[in-house]
């Protein structure tokens, strides 16, 4: 036979296309050509499958013309997935193994010059895609071993694992000759590392309160303090205050993280924290790239992007963030195609009050005038502050005040009201605090009469804009939660409101 068709898939952004590959065999001059929009990258893949055919003992059709048809023409194809499924339709089409066998299966796999199969990005998503494709038949999926662990956690889609290429030859004899794949199974993941405990930071009692309703309510936070007053040790800790990741949350996260280089070295169910250095550009925060790659906020979807030194960001890399603080969506557009990833992450950012740090400190005198204070702090623009809901001074901490015992609860202690408060707030309205909205909020944040005229007194006062005072409900929401209490009481609206600072040169 001189024609074949396998089938795979392509990776478009959180979606995985299918792909048919088509290899058809003619007389004439010995060449290789692909078409059908492939990158450099797929390209390379003549010379991978070639050398990998002949270490592996099997057979390169010579004086052949092969054309590798990468279909639909228009679909843009990447990296080395392509490597397994052009090798087997090579194979197929010069009669090496059961080309009748090729339509019950999907392959991908980048090859190695001696035939072993190494991983591929985005196992997951693919796997995901082939269980609710529901424009193509059911196929199962043949992959290498380290990406078929990954794809075995997808419901609905049966995954074989191989590790070289004379594995899938094997299993594609006809007959009785067939070897046929092992099944994959998800990897038995380690226990997770526990996370840094909250009693370790000495003092800082209003920082570790506001952390608290953060995480009840999803909130983002925004810690401004001098030089060690221990912001980034509260950061790393916020992660100990959240819930597990749900069955689903933990499908579309891996899923995501699947698309990223180093996606593999993820433990299963553990929450995303990303903490970006501050010469990340916009591309590497909110994506981009041709084709598409998600950044740091969707690699941080259901988790934790924690950006430290705020105000050293570029500020069109801030800027970019505005948007998905907002939608929980970033949509990446370019001239040719869209592509769209979910980026529901909590920000927890940490700055400096001004450039040497020491503004309003009482340990120590600030030696910064006040306009290179408030060019500092100009540097976060006004929309982006009305987005973060909770902004807390993290003041220097006495020398008298380390020596002493820790002080404050564990993590784990915190940790159960946080999960008690999620999920009366899940119960209620279906969402977690931060994401009410509408009808919704105004029904579940309802204040009395002495609660909205004490707001509506605040928010004219301090300039509030409509953003900044729904905002403040929803912190209250949460505070109320955290306190079992069905209505938010005047205390805890008060509470709310002293969290919603602006920056101010003291």
């Amino acid at each position: 036979m001189s024609l074949a068709v396998v089938h795979s898939r392509a990776l478009d952004a959180l979606r995985s296309p299918p792909v048919t590959v088509e290899v058809h065999l003619a007389n004439g001059l010995p060449s290789v050509t692909l078409v059908g929009l492939a990158d450099t990258e797929v390209k390379e893949a003549r010379e991978r499958v070639r050398a990998a055919l002949q270490t592996s003992g099997l057979e390169w059709p010579a004086n052949k013309r092969i054309t590798v048809n990468l279909a639909p023409a228009d679909l843009p194809k990447e990296s080395g997935r392509f490597d397994l499924p052009i090798a087997v339709g090579i194979l197929a089409a010069s009669g090496q193994l059961d080309a009748s066998r090729l339509d019950a299966f999907e392959f991908a796999g980048e090859l190695s010059l001696a035939g072993e199969l190494r991983p591929v990005r985005g196992a997951l998503a693919m796997a995901l895609a082939a269980a609710h494709d529901e424009a193509t038949p059911r196929r199962a999926m043949v992959l290498p071993a380290e990406s078929a662990e990954q794809a075995a956690r997808a419901d609905g889609v049966r995954v074989h694992a191989a590790g070289h290429l004379l594995d899938v030859v094997r299993a594609l004899q006809p007959g009785d000759a067939a070897e046929p794949l092992p099944l994959a199974q998800p990897r038995l993941e380690p226990e997770h590392t526990a996370w840094p405990d909250l009693i370790d930071v000495k003092g800082q009692a209003g920082a570790k309160r506001a952390l608290e309703i953060a995480a009840a309510g999803g909130h983002g936070l925004l810690m401004i303090g001098p030089p060690g007053s221990g912001k980034s040790m509260l950061a790393q800790r916020f992660a100990s205050l959240l819930p597990p990741l749900t069955p689903d949350e933990a499908i579309e996260s891996a899923a995501l993280l699947s698309l990223h280089a180093h996606g593999a070295g993820h433990r299963w169910g553990e929450r995303p924290f990303r903490a970006p250095h501050h010469s990340a550009s916009a591309a590497a925060l909110v994506g981009g790239g041709s084709p598409p790659r998600p950044g740091e906020i969707s690699l941080a979807h259901h988790g934790v992007l924690f950006l430290d030194e705020l105000p050293e960001y570029p500020r069109s890399a801030l800027e970019a963030l505005r948007e998905p603080l907002e939608t929980g969506r970033v949509t990446i557009s370019r001239a040719a195609r869209q592509a769209d990833f979910p980026a529901r992450f909590q920000l927890i950012a940490a700055m400096n009050p001004c450039p040497c740090g020491q503004l309003g400190s009482p340990l120590q005198a600030c030696r910064c005038s006040p306009d290179e204070a408030a060019r500092y702090q100009s540097r976060l623009s006004g929309p982006l502050l009305d987005r973060i809901d909770l902004q807390v001074e993290v003041p220097a901490v006495p020398l008298a005040t380390l020596g002493q015992a820790p002080d404050g609860e564990p993590s784990a202690r915190i940790a159960a009201r946080v999960a008690a408060a999620r999920e009366r707030a899940r119960q209620r309205q279906g969402v977690l605090n931060h994401g009410l909205a509408g009808e919704a909020l105004e029904r579940h944040a309802a204040l009395d009469a002495a609660g909205t005229a004490f707001l509506e007194n605040a928010a004219q006062r301090l300039g509030w804009s409509a953003r900044g005072y729904h905002r403040v409900l929803r912190v209250a929401r949460s505070i109320a939660d955290l306190a079992g209490s069905e209505a938010i009481t005047l205390p805890q609206l008060a509470e709310a409101i002293q969290y919603r600072r602006v920056l101010v040169l003291r």
